[in-house]
């Protein structure tokens, strides 16, 4: 599948966060801070190919960050970038009545300002467990898991009055397979092998505004 049919009727765009609206891995960059980027590196990279369970390596990495300042969050949100033709998706999608959300694997701490300011319809992400100013090394409640994300689309969809082959889940890695699977586009996103075998189409360049063509929104 190329492209969907009539752009005149709304599509919901949902998108992966890390690595995806963003050009960061976010957990990576907060790493940097607590000392421990090579092991969140490797345990990022092995999930993201499938070959660890998503939500046990994501607790896995948050561990190693145990005891770190919340203040350095806050360094974090300003260190992130915004992967380049995301403000022209969100914008030409919302031209057209659409709506875009993220769901994400990554933290509400971080998440929350930036699609703020992006304009984003809908997001949800995980929630670090704090106590006395400082990480715990903890999530706080169920896990934004590969199930988690697919349940997130169905309910945006549903929410929004959009049907389901009007959707577009776009991602990079493993634990995007069950939203992407939902979608009536899935696009993988610089992606790795799994996603990419798995998705109707792929883009192999950082720019989020090559999603445009597909829907039928340029050229």
């Amino acid at each position: 599948m190329s492209a969907l049919a009539s752009a005149t009727v709304p599509f919901l765009v949902v998108l992966d966060a890390d690595s995806t609206l963003f050009a960061d891995e976010v957990i990576e960059l907060i790493a940097d801070h607590a000392g421990t980027t090579a092991q969140v590196a490797d345990i990022t990279e092995r999930a993201m190919r499938g070959e660890l369970d998503f939500a046990a390596s994501l607790r896995e990495r948050v561990g190693t960050l145990a005891g770190l300042s919340t203040d350095a969050l806050a360094e974090v949100r300003a260190r992130v970038t915004v992967t380049p033709g995301a403000r022209e998706l969100i914008a030409r999608v919302h031209e057209t009545g659409g709506r875009v959300g993220v769901v994400s694997g990554g933290f509400h701490e971080v998440l929350d300002p930036i699609a703020g300011e992006l304009g984003l319809d809908f997001w949800r992400a995980n929630r670090f467990e704090t106590a006395d100013g400082r990480l715990t090394g903890r999530v706080e409640g169920t896990v934004v898991d590969a199930h988690a994300k697919a349940a997130a689309l169905l309910e945006w969809a549903d929410a929004a009055g959009i049907r389901l082959k009007r959707t577009v889940a776009v991602g990079d890695g493993a634990n995007d397979l069950e939203m992407m699977r939902e979608a009536g586009l899935s696009v993988a996103f610089n992606a790795k092998p799994k996603v990419r075998e798995a998705a109707d189409v792929a883009i192999d360049v950082p720019d989020l505004s090559q999603v445009l063509p597909l829907l039928g929104l340029r050229g």
